[in-house]
């Protein structure tokens, strides 16, 4: 079942889904503590981020979208909202607050209130040293079951501004000439779809002492 960007009421997810109160997460299930790639669903590209900074806006360093699925600058790691909240090889829950870190540079994924320099929507920044940023780093993970699980489309939605993380195609010219745009939208649509790719996912596990790499 796609993922969506607006909220159902939980028993009939629960029903459409098959999920039962205490049943163990499907081996699918994207866990905290995995390292991945995500792809933009409607524009086939990768969240990516490098020691580029934004000329304009933040300054910040600039986060991207990419066609190449073997590019580095493209992992991410998953964490809690804040340290203990998300332990290793824990399932994550549709609605649960979750941080993005840039495994190259160790930055966050970020958004505040700037434009964006090309489409003038909000821009995204990566944001932070070794992982530690600012309570502008929060996403919410909004799916349509219980778990966010590796198949499913999902929506990032930004806490502290409540914007989609999207994309829609604005393509920048040089120093990263080809990459799109990356920035946030204040409504649910189709750009903001994104699906978990390559990586290395911890297994599930409800108990996190338990994990393996898959």
């Amino acid at each position: 079942m796609r993922g969506g960007c607006r909220l159902f009421p939980l028993l009939l997810l629960a029903l459409l889904r098959g999920l039962c109160h205490g049943r163990e997460p499907a081996p699918g299930a994207v866990t905290c503590g995995s390292v991945l790639k995500l792809l933009n669903t409607r524009h086939s590209v990768r969240l990516h981020s490098h020691e580029v900074k934004y000329g304009s806006g933040s300054g910040q360093q600039s986060v991207t979208g990419v066609e190449a699925s073997d590019d580095a600058n493209s992992y991410w790691r998953i964490r809690g909202k804040n340290d203990g909240s998300c332990q290793r090889g824990t399932p994550v829950k549709c609605g649960q607050a979750i941080r993005l870190t840039h495994v190259n540079t160790g930055k966050n994924l970020h958004t505040h209130h700037f434009p964006s320099p090309l489409s003038s929507n909000q821009e995204v920044s990566a944001f932070g040293d070794d992982g530690e940023g600012d309570d502008l780093d929060i996403w919410i993970v909004q799916c349509s079951g219980t778990y966010w699980e590796r198949e499913d489309a999902v929506c990032f939605k930004h806490v502290g501004t409540e914007v989609f993380l999207s994309i829609t195609g604005e393509q920048y010219g040089h120093p990263i000439r080809g990459q799109r745009e990356v920035h946030g939208m204040p409504t649910a649509n189709h750009h903001n779809y994104w699906k978990a790719m390559e990586g290395v996912f911890i297994k599930p596990s409800m108990d996190p002492a338990k994990h393996d790499e898959l």
